[in-house]
């Protein structure tokens, strides 16, 4: 059963002016993940929609760190349509969900919007119906093929760990990638990592970890990229698909058709030295003509992922911030950085906080 959530009508509005709203006409934010034709080039950050924040019940806080609120936003302005509807896999499949106008000072705005609760953690498919007629959000530039071949728009909550856009292959060997450039390589910050959560009992991990799903040397960076490149760097994908493949490729062919997963991090930290020059014996520029490019790119997203909030699906367990917490301390061994002062329980214990 779907769960409502009350909306502020000025939070919504105040969303919808930011990213939707806005004077001009140009594609300004095609990337090149646009058909020419396609609205969603004109909208600011599209890919926001819809609004994933935080869920809070006065009356269990605890339990409120499991949800998240999902917002629905129809842009109705130039249609004027008479009912919206969106239906999902988060709720029955024959129970649509009716958006509602949003007002302001007492006018309708255009703007069609409901809330719902939905887990952290998941990854849902939707239709929305305008007078009965379903088809994708107009909005969200995420979708989801079903196996009947019906296209849906999709969103997913806070730390969801399902793959949505990295084959297995491909997380595989990002993997390999990402853990050369990590800190947590390093032996003695790999065993640290380890144990930081293998000494904990079993309650222990589910109150001080309950969005952990692996704890190792990359800390979630794979899936916090796997979720970047399902979202707000889509304009990315096409980069990490060819150039894992030109990697993969390259990689088998300098060590004689050895699975390049199992090679030694010297054969990385080789790549990585000549990526960093630009000029990498074997790489086929007719595919990709920059792999320093490349390189910047995927440091860019490890050193993000490692150290960003649990919920961007990254630093799995806090795990990151707990390396940060044991690596700077001053003279009397306190922590200088205390990051559990500025988040909600379980992970923290701000009171305040809910974000």
């Amino acid at each position: 059963m779907t769960t409502l959530v009350n909306f502020d009508d000025v939070h919504v509005l105040n969303q919808c002016t930011r990213y939707i709203t806005r004077d001009t006409t140009a594609p300004r934010h095609d990337f090149g993940q646009y058909a020419s034709d396609d609205p969603r080039a004109v909208l600011c950050e599209p890919w926001r929609f819809p609004l994933v924040d935080s869920y809070f019940d006065r009356n269990s806080p605890e339990e409120s760190y499991r949800y998240n609120t999902v917002t629905f936003v129809y842009d109705g302005r130039a249609t004027r349509p008479t009912s919206v509807e969106v239906v999902g896999t988060f709720g029955e499949l024959f129970s649509p969900v009716a958006l509602r106008p949003v007002r302001f000072l007492g006018d309708d705005t255009g703007f069609w919007a409901v809330g719902i609760r939905v887990a952290k953690g998941q990854s849902h498919r939707y239709l929305v119906g305008v007078d009965e007629q379903w088809d994708v959000d107009s909005i969200n530039p995420q979708y989801a093929t079903s196996d009947n071949g019906r296209t849906w728009s999709r969103f997913f909550t806070e730390a969801c760990q399902i793959p949505l856009v990295l084959s297995a292959r491909e997380r595989e060997l990002l993997g390999r990638l990402v853990a050369h450039l990590l800190p947590f390589r390093l032996p003695e910050n790999s065993k640290f990592i380890r144990e930081v959560y293998n000494q904990l009992d079993r309650l222990a991990r589910v109150q001080e970890f309950p969005l952990a799903y692996r704890l190792d040397e990359e800390v979630g960076v794979v899936n916090y990229i796997d979720k970047l490149l399902a979202r707000s760097e889509q304009h990315h994908a096409d980069d990490y698909h060819t150039c894992l493949a030109i990697i993969d490729r390259l990689l088998r062919q300098r060590y004689g058709g050895l699975d390049t997963l199992m090679l030694p991090l010297d054969a990385y930290a080789a790549l990585y030295d000549e990526m960093a020059t630009n000029v990498v014996d074997g790489w086929d520029t007719s595919q990709y003509a920059d792999p320093q490019h490349f390189l910047l790119l995927l440091r860019r997203h490890a050193l993000t992922g490692a150290f960003a909030h649990p919920r961007t699906g990254g630093n799995s367990g806090a795990a990151g911030w707990v390396y940060l917490e044991s690596r700077y301390q001053n003279s009397e061994d306190e922590t200088l950085f205390d990051w559990r002062r500025a988040l909600e329980a379980p992970l923290g214990r701000n009171t305040d906080y809910r974000g």
